[in-house]
């Protein structure tokens, strides 16, 4: 008899989170979904999952999100951290306090549920944790400063996670969207793709059920552009 797999979902009431939610369950995962919303209870009774409001800036919301989960189906094979967004305004211009809001958007937005989760995935020596970073990680854009920063800092954090757990088949990758049609398009930002379209959320969505399936399972540690091209590494 073959297991259920579960997918859990933080953020995911809308944008890429909700696509994403929307792919695993398409590929048979059972899933839950945490958002501030209440779309992602909706969205996850469509689909035949469980759905907690709550904010991934919580610990309680967060650990009651995995709890209510391992008691309906006993297991979390893949966590998704999607994200809100954070603090924009020039460099010098930003506040101590939006600093530590970007770094609860950006960064811990992943690195609490993860502290929850992780020990379940070590236990079943199986799970796929995929979180949702930006293009501009590692090629910052004063567009997004906050984001940027705390996110080339998800992508140290995810690399000393794979080191650690990898020898549990215990796997951590980011993807790293351009610019997608969940954000408002502008000509100037299209004409910046070389593919000279906005991504779909779908696409996103396709990359991160790809990491998370057996096929990605030698895949851990890395940072996965999908962005039209608009940054390329050497």
């Amino acid at each position: 008899m073959s297991v259920e797999k579960v997918a859990v979902v933080t953020a995911g009431g809308s944008g890429m989170g909700a696509a994403a939610a929307k792919r695993l369950a398409a590929d048979g995962f059972k899933v839950a979904i945490l958002s501030s919303s209440g779309k992602g209870e909706a969205l996850a009774k469509e689909l035949g999952g469980l759905g907690v409001t709550g904010s991934n800036q919580s610990n309680d919301d967060l650990q009651r999100l995995a709890d209510v989960t391992l008691e309906r189906w006993g297991r979390i094979d893949v966590l998704v951290n999607s994200a809100g967004h954070g603090p924009r305004a020039p460099i010098l211009e930003i506040t101590d306090e939006q600093w530590h809001t970007g770094m609860d958007v950006y960064l811990m937005n992943v690195i609490r549920p993860v502290r929850i989760v992780a020990p379940q995935m070590v236990k079943q020596k199986a799970g796929a944790i995929v979180n949702i970073s930006t293009a501009w990680a590692f090629e910052p854009s004063p567009m997004f400063p906050t984001s940027a920063v705390f996110r080339a800092g998800l992508a140290a954090y995810t690399k000393i996670f794979a080191d650690k757990y990898a020898p549990d088949n215990v796997r951590m990758n980011n993807v790293l969207p351009g610019w997608i049609d969940s954000l408002p398009a502008t000509e100037e930002r299209r004409d910046s793709v070389p593919m000279q379209r906005y991504g779909k959320s779908e696409e996103i969505a396709a990359t991160i059920a790809f990491l998370a399936s057996e096929g990605a399972g030698y895949i851990t540690g890395q940072n996965i552009r999908v962005d039209g091209g608009l940054i390329r590494s050497v």
